[in-house]
């Protein structure tokens, strides 16, 4: 026993020596001193002074000027938004802020930026000055690849946290401000805070209602050349604008159905989490395309075609459904982890199972519930992502509670392999745990209790506060369990971090539906490769898009055992050139043979024929009903 011990000693010994050989310089840390002061719960003495120019559309340029009320001299810090609500990350674009100047008393200011946080600025604020005057220019994509484009010579998407800077040390939500902002002429604006607009031979300026900086950054503003708003009821208005006015065409029929979804979304939650709310809708090629959900509004992006080709726009018009449900799911009730005091401290994304994937649930039966999709296309939607789930292994080794780490992870990004790494699965996988939620509190109740007994419990209080009520995981147990007695921490507990178990399409099951595999695509699948491209992810386990590059390939699948990866260019098919046609033509014709499917491929300058050994012919999710009449899903999608 002696003996073992003296060699781990001398073991452990040589470890030491061999990590710090001598001679070799070995430094210690600089200290991180955080000389930021932390956000403070009072009022902020003045009121800030916004004016942002936002004629310069051809080139995306906004010209911002900001007066800043100081009420001390020395060092003061100037915050750019970072941690944005609904981004669940920092992904403020601090990059686009350029040509920054600060002055006190007409004298130019040095200003320095912070080693720890890029977002802050320090300035010494001399004896005697009363305020900062701030100009600076907030420099806007102009290619999708610098980021989202927000400027067009026909429309613009203001985002008030991209021009402006805010005073450390506050609760942001302590902070008055008064915007105003210059559009060019002939245009119109609409968001959640009131304005004055003024039409001038040099734009048309609208004078924003004085609020708090918390408010302001939440608050969007779409502007236009071409622009039209419906009143969906005595509080909500859907606000319109397109890049060419044959756009804003909608018929009585359709604004009737956006009518119905503020009727069902209000019955269902049982309160209403706004004064007066906007839908934002852009119908453009140009803008970039967008869904982010706010107290008093919404942003929502889509294709030209929503009015005027609305058969064909079914797979887009779940998007305001999702967005309106944000207004009690994620902004009224928040996860403690969520909710920050100003836009620096960073937010802890572990209950966006509950932001985002009750919110997804929401959405889709919101849909239904007005009519703005039908039931059976709402049922042809869930059959696609159960599929999804159901043929991808990530959930193999990483729990669905890790994926809300994503946004932070990943910032978003396109993965190479998102059915192994997964990619924020907490939205439709959380709408699966949701939906089995729904089916057990059907169960165990003999039929008198559902999810919409939890949703007016959890969101269907304070009517008419747009404050933010938090919560914690305990509290989501705690209110299932006031409706049915059972260890709901545990059941979520255990759907939160379970690996190698199969997707939990159960609920639907449980409730009425189950998933199951046909030759024939269903109605809403075919209009959704419209926009993706021909989509065999359930046979050969490929999308790839018109040009014939592959955008998507299933870990596991016939592709991935032939080496396809995404940015694989498929030149031919059987001999002849790629069409989405003949890649389906060749998966049919492969069915019950033992002759593989044979393609050329591309990857840079290389080119491989491969063989894919498939021969199930072709496979597209559905829902198939089982037993007779009414189903807790007939019942969940039925308007209330």
């Amino acid at each position: 026993m002696r003996r073992l011990l003296l060699v781990s000693s001398l073991l452990a010994s040589s470890a030491v020596v061999a990590q710090v050989p001598a001679g070799n310089s070995a430094p210690q840390p600089v200290p991180i001193v955080d000389t930021i002061p932390p956000a403070v719960d009072r009022p902020y003495p003045g009121v800030i002074k916004l004016d942002v120019d936002a004629t310069d559309t051809e080139r995306g340029i906004f010209l911002v000027k900001e007066t800043i009320p100081v009420a001390k001299t020395g060092d003061v810090a100037l915050l750019f938004p970072k941690w944005l609500p609904g981004t669940h990350a920092p992904r403020g674009e601090i990059e686009k802020v350029a040509g920054l100047v600060v002055r006190a008393n007409g004298r130019v200011l040095p200003w320095t930026r912070d080693t720890l946080d890029v977002y802050a600025f320090h300035v010494d604020v001399p004896a005697g000055a009363k305020q900062l005057d701030v100009e600076f220019q907030f420099l806007s994509a102009t290619r999708p690849d610098q980021g989202r484009v927000v400027a067009t010579p026909r429309m613009i998407s203001l985002q008030p946290n991209s021009v402006s800077l805010y005073p450390a040390g506050y609760f942001t939500r302590q902070i008055p401000i008064q915007m105003n902002v210059k559009f060019p002429a002939g245009w119109t604006a609409a968001g959640a805070v009131p304005a004055r607009a003024t039409q001038g031979a040099g734009g048309a300026t609208y004078a924003y209602q004085q609020t708090n900086y918390e408010v302001l950054v939440d608050s969007p503003i779409l502007a236009g050349r071409y622009g039209k708003t419906w009143p969906l009821s005595s509080r909500v208005d859907l606000a319109v604008f397109a890049d060419d006015p044959k756009e804003l065409a909608a018929t009585p029929e359709q604004i009737a159905a956006h009518q119905r979804l503020v009727e069902q979304a209000v019955k269902t939650f049982g309160a209403q989490h706004y004064d007066h709310y906007v839908f934002l809708l852009s119908i453009t090629d140009d803008l970039g395309g967008i869904g982010l959900e706010h107290h008093r509004s919404s942003e929502n992006g889509v294709d030209p075609g929503y009015f005027i080709d609305w058969e064909n726009s079914v797979t887009r018009r779940n998007l305001l459904p999702h967005e309106f449900s944000h207004s009690w799911d994620g902004k009224f009730r928040r996860g403690a982890e969520l909710w920050t005091p100003d836009y620096r401290m960073p937010m802890r994304d572990h209950s966006l199972w509950v932001y985002e994937g009750q919110t997804q649930f929401w959405g889709y039966v919101l849909q239904a519930r007005s009519g703005l999709v039908s039931k059976q296309d709402t049922l042809d939607a869930y059959a696609a992502i159960l599929a999804v789930y159901d043929t991808s292994q990530g959930r193999q080794w990483r729990p669905l509670i890790d994926t809300t780490n994503d946004p932070i992870i990943s910032a978003r990004r396109p993965k190479g392999w998102p059915s192994w790494q997964r990619s924020e699965d907490y939205y439709n996988q959380g709408l699966m745990v949701w939906m089995e939620v729904d089916a057990m509190l059907r169960q165990k109740s003999g039929g008198t209790k559902s999810i919409d007994d939890f949703a007016k419990a959890f969101f269907g209080i304070r009517d008419g506060d747009w404050g933010e009520v938090t919560y914690t995981f305990a509290d989501v147990a705690q209110t299932l369990n006031a409706i049915v007695p059972y260890d709901w921490a545990g059941f979520l507990t255990q759907r939160l971090t379970e690996t190698g178990k199969p997707a939990p399409i159960n609920g639907f099951a449980m409730n009425g539906y189950k998933l199951v595999y046909t030759d024939t695509p269903t109605s809403y699948f075919t209009k959704a490769e419209k926009s993706r491209g021909t989509d065999a992810s359930y046979s050969v386990g490929l999308v790839v898009n018109k040009d014939g590059v592959v955008t998507s390939s299933i870990w596991g699948s016939p592709a991935f055992a032939a080496k396809i990866d995404v940015g694989t260019t498929i030149v031919g098919v059987g001999g002849e050139a790629y069409s989405g046609d003949r890649l389906k033509a060749a998966i049919a014709a492969a069915k019950g043979t033992k002759e593989p499917i044979r393609l050329l491929v591309k990857n840079a300058d290389r080119l491989r024929d491969i063989a894919i050994d498939y021969h199930d012919g072709p496979r597209y999710p559905r829902l198939q009903k089982t037993g007779q009449g009414d189903t807790g899903l007939d019942r969940l999608l039925t308007a209330r």
